[in-house]
């Protein structure tokens, strides 16, 4: 696989995202608009915070039944370490490695600045693609 991560990455203006000062009522919206089951969180300034997922707002809502969902954050629910993201020059062998515990890998530049994702998806379709075209040229 002579590719860098910039081939597999989905960059931040196609990607699903919500800000940590979004309620959980926004939240909710957006998630349910967008189709996603978990989509990665990032501060108002861009800085990658984590990712949130439908469950995570469900059981959030099972612990605190009396919640205002507009007086709670999407920051207050991260879970820390969950969802990590890689560095843009993360080696091909890190981001396999990493990709095979998370449907996507969040990427961030030298400042922790969210700059798009790299989804298992597009990782399996190259390498797919690749040994097809591998079989058809040794035949």
């Amino acid at each position: 696989m002579g590719q860098n991560l910039f081939f597999f990455l989905t960059n931040k203006k196609q990607t699903s995202f919500l800000y940590d000062n979004l309620s959980l009522r926004d939240g909710m919206w957006l998630m349910r608009e967008h189709g996603y089951t978990c989509v990665p969180v990032v501060s108002p300034d861009g800085e990658y915070k984590g990712a949130v997922t439908e469950g995570d707002f469900l059981y959030y809502l099972t612990d605190h039944p009396d919640t205002d969902l507009d007086n709670v954050f999407i920051r207050q629910i991260l879970r820390p370490e969950f969802i990590q993201a890689v560095p843009f020059n993360v080696s091909m062998a890190d981001l396999l490695a990493t990709s095979l515990e998370q449907n996507f890998v969040p990427v961030v530049d030298d400042r922790n600045i969210f700059i798009g994702i790299v989804t298992r998806k597009n990782i399996l379709a190259y390498l797919m693609h690749d040994k097809n075209v591998k079989d058809r040229t040794s035949k």
